[in-house]
């Protein structure tokens, strides 16, 4: 990573006249943008995806003296900006350098290869698709348009060989932790899409009642209000889940002394919805009361 004279990283003294923290995400389309600002607005960023770089200083500057007074900020500007907005990206950033706002500049890359294959698994149009150019030749022209912000890149970011699950926890490792906290991580999956590699705990909830059985909690998920109540109401799921706690609440703080900075803690259910998302919901809530960010991430809701 190569730092300017402009950037605040995460932990360094607020500047007077801007946020605690700016993050400029950018990147080619399907290297993961979205991915990373969901993640960043889980850590309590607030984010706006796709403004015109020329807005920047404005939009960092009404944020930071609103009476909410947000001082963590996250912006996505990418290809669909206006070309000639791209082009004046390093006076735009030398303008926040002048109202003392301090930012971070993350460009995510990807190889060709893999972009291509990404748009066609998904079967999503690449923004630039809508000037007749192929998938191959659309790709060629966003990376000579998003030039400026490469150069200009405090961090670059290659995703070629990343899952969803990686990247998230690359930014939050690399970009949304507050120093000397530990981040907890509650993930829940279905066990027939196989158990997330990333786990440091892997919990099966599948021995519990599930509310899948019941056709009115069929659509619904463990987040929703009908099946909470459904679960506990089951002394079982009330006893799974103390007993979950009580290990999490002794073996944790050995983690954190230990000078661990994230821990993620998976749970399983068969269709990874109901009691997989309730607990990890029950859980993150019972513990953000002791650390610092305790984050969630429904992996089959997503």
């Amino acid at each position: 990573m190569v730092d300017t004279a402009t950037t605040a990283t995460p932990g360094e003294t607020p500047q007077a006249n801007g946020p605690d923290q700016l993050i400029i995400v950018s990147g080619l389309s399907g290297s993961g943008k979205t991915v990373a600002l969901r993640t960043l607005e889980d850590l309590g960023y607030y984010c706006v995806d796709n403004l015109p770089a020329a807005l920047m200083p404005a939009f960092v500057q009404a944020l930071s003296h609103s009476t909410v007074g947000h001082r963590k900020l996250a912006v996505g500007v990418d290809v669909r900006n206006r070309a000639e907005n791209l082009n004046r990206l390093p006076q735009i950033l030398a303008e926040l350098a002048r109202s003392d706002i301090g930012y971070r500049l993350v460009f995510l890359d990807t190889r060709d290869e893999v972009l291509i294959k990404r748009y066609s698994e998904t079967r999503r149009r690449h923004p630039l698709s809508v000037d007749g150019l192929g998938l191959a030749e659309a790709i060629a022209e966003e990376r000579r348009l998003l030039k400026p912000m490469l150069a200009l890149a405090d961090r670059v970011v290659d995703t070629s060989d990343l899952n969803v699950h990686q990247l998230r926890r690359l930014v939050i490792t690399e970009m949304g932790l507050t120093p000397g906290a530990m981040t907890l991580l509650f993930e829940s999956f279905a066990y027939r899409r196989g158990v997330p590699t990333d786990a440091d705990f892997v919990f099966d909830a599948r021995c519990l009642p599930n509310p899948h059985w019941d056709s009115k909690l069929r659509p619904l998920s463990g987040k929703d209000a009908p099946v909470r109540e459904w679960l506990e109401s089951k002394p079982e799921v009330k006893q799974f889940g103390d007993d979950l706690l009580a290990f999490l609440d002794r073996w944790l703080p050995r983690f954190e002394a230990d000078g661990r900075s994230y821990v993620t803690i998976c749970l399983g259910c068969t269709g990874g919805r109901h009691r997989s998302v309730y607990l990890a919901e029950r859980l993150a809530e019972q513990l953000r009361q002791r650390y610092g960010q305790v984050l969630t991430y429904h992996r089959e809701m997503e």
